[in-house]
């Protein structure tokens, strides 16, 4: 589609121009109409207008002075001008600053419509080149991008392609920070991300030649000048209403160092948990964080102790001391990732013993495994507070429970204390001296689960123990849980495993070496 700008000093002429242009067999946008030259320059830089058709002899300004006037500008236009005899020689000079052609007057209609034909192919096929260059040049960066974000996350390139693409924009690798910015969000929270919107908004603060845009997601990664403010684009994302933390290292010198600054860059983004009042986390909010400690273990085991009681209270509480900010923010950012863990496995051992008599309920320990799934901190607190919480009510429901059943009470315990030896379901109930077919239900309406089955996953939660922390052999294994034969331990284990004990032991020395915890010795 083409946009026409009719300028004559004449307002029949104006108008006849614009009848016969509306009644042609022409893609025609819009047509805009002009008194003189002043008037046309004000639309030329109002409105994106392809074809000018002008008369040369006009007050104020006239044709020439036009164009002149657009060209000094820089404003991308064709002309077509109208003339009289007397003024060839003006259109003379028009042609000699670019005009496409010129019309005598008065204008016949078959030379308007085969002029503004010919000018409109050579406007079409240059929108045309140019969108081709436009889509060439994107895809250029697009690449020139994506091996951007490769070499920073460590991929290797040579010398040749770093002074290549460090050439393009010599003036920021030679002193820039990497940015790193990410809108508080949950993980795969539904909804329009605003990686675009924030790219918008560094564009204004660093302009186009300050800052490259290197990655999007997970998180929005930024090549920024460093001779900006680092508050300056934490304030204008504020003033936006975006709320996003943003980390920054400092001032880097070339290239070669982007690998470098983009791990320093993760690093900083991970202690912004540990200041979530921050919007913005350098180099110098991190320095002074201690690097040795040692995690808590001895309160951790005393708030554990108050699982199965009534004390949800001291239990919510306990968690606020542990997690104090005080404390996070005196470590580096590996003490709070530690102390996680270390409440995480603690969690999952005490939800292991109680996990046959929950049913169908469950606890969300998985949820709990990766702190920097949170939007924050207190985020991740929360979670794991209400996990403890749900943890304590299963106890305190199973104590109550199993408080009703002095013989099922006295029953578990003779299994746990005689796993080992031969020992079956008739063995059990005259222990506790109740009818065998009575005792099978009461079993498994309290437990959830039949006597055998039970009996087999006591059996081979001993025995991966047994498996992982010392090393007896398989078949001395299968004796010291209770199974008579070798083949009929494996079966069950694989059964329930899914793996052969030879396999689970060799996972499990493999984990608790890179672990530094396995000795190779028996308990």
């Amino acid at each position: 589609m083409i946009n026409i700008l009719i300028v004559d000093d004449q307002k029949h002429i104006r108008d006849g121009l614009q009848a016969m242009l509306r009644q042609f067999p022409l893609q025609l946008d819009a047509i805009y109409c002009a008194a003189n030259g002043i008037e046309a320059l004000h639309l030329l830089r109002q409105h994106n207008i392809h074809l000018v058709i002008t008369d040369i002899m006009m007050p104020d300004m006239d044709g020439l002075a036009l164009m002149e006037q657009t060209k000094e500008e820089h404003l991308n236009v064709d002309y077509l001008i109208i003339s009289g005899y007397s003024d060839f020689a003006y259109a003379q000079k028009a042609i000699g600053l670019g005009a496409k052609g010129y019309l005598l007057k008065p204008v016949k209609r078959e030379d308007l419509l085969t002029a503004v034909e010919h000018i409109g192919q050579e406007i079409k096929a240059r929108q045309a080149l140019s969108r081709n260059m436009e889509h060439m040049s994107r895809r250029a960066e697009e690449t020139d991008r994506k091996e951007l974000c490769m070499f920073m996350q460590g991929a290797v390139n040579d010398e040749a392609w770093i002074r290549q693409i460090q050439q393009q924009n010599p003036k920021l690798w030679h002193n820039y920070r990497l940015c790193l910015l990410r809108e508080e969000l949950w993980i795969n929270q539904p909804g329009a991300d605003s990686a675009h919107s924030i790219e918008s908004i560094a564009y204004r603060v660093y302009g186009s030649q300050g800052y490259i845009c290197l990655q999007h997601r997970p998180y929005l990664v930024l090549a920024v000048d460093a001779a900006t403010d680092t508050n300056a684009l934490p304030a204008v994302l504020k003033a936006s209403q975006i709320d996003a933390t943003a980390a920054m290292t400092g001032p880097q010198q070339g290239l070669k160092g982007l690998p470098g600054s983009y791990t320093q860059v993760l690093e900083l983004y991970r202690h912004s948990y540990l200041f979530p009042d921050k919007r913005c986390i350098l180099p110098a909010h991190i320095e002074r964080l201690e690097s040795q400690w040692e995690i808590p273990y001895e309160e951790l085991y005393a708030l554990f102790q108050l699982i199965g009681t009534k004390n949800s209270g001291k239990i919510a509480q306990g968690i606020s001391t542990l997690f104090h900010k005080n404390v996070l923010q005196r470590y580096h950012i590996r003490y709070t990732q530690q102390l996680c863990s270390a409440t995480v496995q603690m969690l999952e051992e005490y939800e292991r013993v109680i996990r046959p008599y929950m049913g169908e309920e469950a606890l969300d320990i998985e949820c709990l495994r990766n702190l920097f799934d949170y939007p924050g901190i207190r985020d991740y607190i929360q979670a794991l507070q209400q996990q403890l919480l749900r943890l304590n009510q299963f106890y305190y429901d199973y104590k109550c429970s199993y408080r009703k059943t002095q013989d099922l009470n006295e029953a578990i315990r003779f299994i746990h204390e005689c796993y080992h030896k031969p020992l079956d379901l008739a063995m059990v109930s005259n222990h506790v001296s109740l009818n065998y077919a009575y005792f099978s239900n009461l079993f498994k309406k309290n437990i959830g689960k039949g006597f055998t089955e039970y009996l087999r996953d006591v059996r081979l939660d001993k025995a991966r123990r047994l498996l992982a922390e010392t090393d007896h052999k398989i078949i001395e294994v299968a004796t010291m849980v209770g199974y008579e034969s070798y083949k009929s331990f494996t079966r069950a284990f694989r059964d329930v495993m899914n793996m052969q004990p030879t396999e689970y032991r060799q996972l499990m020395r493999r984990k608790l070496e890179r672990e530094g915890k396995y000795q190779g010795k028996a308990l």
